[in-house]
C-alpha cells in the first residue's frame, strides 16, 4: 500500500484504505473515494492532486491525497 501521492501518472489504481478522521473520510467518500473503487491520478499541479474517480474529474489537495491509500 502507498498513498495516492506516490501513484504514477494515468496509471489506474484500486483504493484500499482512507485514513483521516471520520469528517475528511465523509467527504472524500461523498466525493467518489470509496475502498475497493478505482481511481486514476490525471495530473498534479500545485502540490494538488487532479483524479479520476468514477468518470468524474476531481482536484483534491495534497493532503487529502496522502490518506488515501492505493
Amino acid at each position: 500500500m502507498k498513498p495516492l501521492t506516490f501513484a504514477d501518472i494515468g496509471e489506474e489504481n484500486i483504493i484500499k484504505k482512507i485514513g483521516g478522521k471520520q469528517e475528511l473520510r465523509t467527504h472524500l467518500e461523498n466525493l467518489g473515494f470509496n475502498v475497493g473503487g478505482a481511481v486514476t491520478v490525471i495530473n498534479t499541479i500545485g502540490g494538488n492532486v487532479i483524479v479520476k474517480v468514477k468518470e468524474s474529474r476531481i482536484a483534491i489537495s495534497r493532503e487529502m491525497a496522502q490518506k488515501i491509500m492505493v
